[in-house]
């Protein structure tokens, strides 16, 4: 097991989770807890006009960061942007369909990749450094402020394809035929990632996490090469940049890989999906905090159900630094309520 560098103690509970103590009750945050479940949300998005136009507003994206913090207090307020704002900023054509998601110019080849610039021009992502220092200024001195970004390999998978799809196989086939272009590509990301995250850290994030959302999609063969390892150069370029900063690594559908990240000392947190059991996989991860992973339909369904997922993580997490958090993002059609619900049992533990 890797040794982590003691760090000053902080007062706030997920900075204090994430240097390795057990808080009770749990500190909460939700992935995408700024979003369409939210009334003042939707009323900000339609000011914005595009969503890009939102992520690249100071003012309305710092507004909609904060909209979460005001009606539940989470204990974590995670930047509003969006993990495409790097291949963006790098010259590939980005845009947002309503109710399509990402559309972006494809990627496909070292000719394609020539195009874009070579190193991430950081001045067309000053928005979204001004929103974090914005965000400074405004939180509650208790909330702990997160910045992010994409792990290279889903990056990588929407710049291949265009769009999302259903098991990133335009990605993975480009693996397989042109493994020299992919690894060039990966390299970008990682470099980019990483110089991108630094600047987060300096604009007045606390922390920040690394979305693999896209874990699933690779077999064993690929998995090491596209996501451990590229996850593993970012982490370590951060933190010889900025030794106190603090990152959450989610890889959904990373299970299997979990302990070798833990072992290798990839991340202060990891993050679990809500496909694990946290009172089989918590007792694996020794001498590092972790987080999650209420399933959001269990969010959805409300009553019963949801007061047993909570029970269920609340059980597994006690006496460990753990923060709560679902498994995946919360989505739309989520009731509010049910997130008040969600809030008040975890702090009522």
């Amino acid at each position: 097991m890797t040794e982590r560098s003691p760090k000053k103690t902080s007062s706030k509970t997920i900075l204090r989770v994430l240097d390795g103590e057990p808080v009770w009750p749990l500190p909460i945050w939700i992935m995408r807890q700024a979003g369409r479940y939210l009334p003042e949300y939707r009323a900000t998005r339609a000011e914005a006009g595009s969503f890009l136009d939102l992520c690249y507003n100071p003012k309305l994206a710092t507004e909609v960061t904060l909209q979460p913090i005001r009606r539940y207090g989470f204990d974590a307020s995670i930047l509003f942007s969006d993990i495409l704002v790097i291949p963006h900023a790098l010259g590939q054509e980005v845009r947002f369909v309503e109710n399509e998601g990402p559309k972006l110019d494809p990627v496909t080849s070292e000719t394609d990749l020539a195009r874009l610039a070579e190193e991430l021009p950081l001045s067309r992502l000053e928005p979204v450094f001004e929103t974090l220092d914005r965000l400074r200024g405004a939180l509650p001195s208790e909330t702990t402020l997160l910045g992010f970004c994409g792990a290279p390999w889903t990056v990588a998978s929407y710049m291949i394809a265009g769009k999302g799809t259903p098991d990133q196989a335009p990605a993975r086939l480009t693996a397989y035929r042109d493994p020299a272009f992919m690894q060039k590509l990966i390299d970008k990301l990682v470099e980019a990632s990483t110089v991108y995250l630094i600047r987060q850290i300096d604009a007045g994030a606390e922390a920040v996490q690394i979305f693999e959302s896209f874990g699933s999609a690779l077999p064993p063969a690929l998995f090491d090469r596209l996501s451990l390892e590229p996850i593993r150069r970012i982490v370590s370029g951060l933190k010889a940049a900025r030794p106190a900063a603090r990152v959450i690594v989610f890889v959904r559908g990373g299970g299997a890989h979990l302990r070798r990240f833990a072992e290798n000392g990839i991340g202060d947190a990891l993050a679990l999906d809500w496909t694990l059991d946290p009172t089989l996989v918590l007792p694996t991860l020794p001498g590092i905090a972790t987080q999650g992973n209420l399933d959001p339909l269990a969010l959805i369904a409300g009553g019963k159900p949801l007061e047993n997922g909570i029970d269920h993580v609340l059980e597994a997490a006690r006496g460990r630094p753990h923060i709560f958090n679902l498994g995946h993002g919360i989505l739309p059609e989520t009731p509010t309520e049910h997130v008040s619900q969600l809030v008040a049992r975890v702090r009522g533990a």
